[in-house]
């Protein structure tokens, strides 16, 4: 199956920002479904800066892990 999944929270809520990388990498890609991430309004200021680097959610992995994940199954990430 093929999932899209859409990112639009923004650095304000890290949480439901983080959620859709999660679903992603420790989700679908777990199952064997090829993903992608799209960006679109708020979530793009995850590019800026070091965001990446320090973007924690609550109950879920570090965006820094997320996005090594998803680097290692390449993922491709729209903006």
């Amino acid at each position: 199956m093929d999932m899209l999944v859409w990112a639009t929270a923004g650095l304000s809520d890290p949480t439901k920002l983080s959620i859709p990388f999660h679903l992603v990498v420790n989700g679908c890609v777990e199952v064997g479904h090829d993903s992608a991430i799209v960006l679109a309004g708020d979530s793009t200021d995850l590019l800026a800066g070091d965001n990446t680097e320090t973007l924690e959610g609550v109950g879920i992995p570090p965006m820094r892990e997320l996005l090594a994940k998803l680097r290692e199954h390449e993922i491709p990430v729209y903006v």
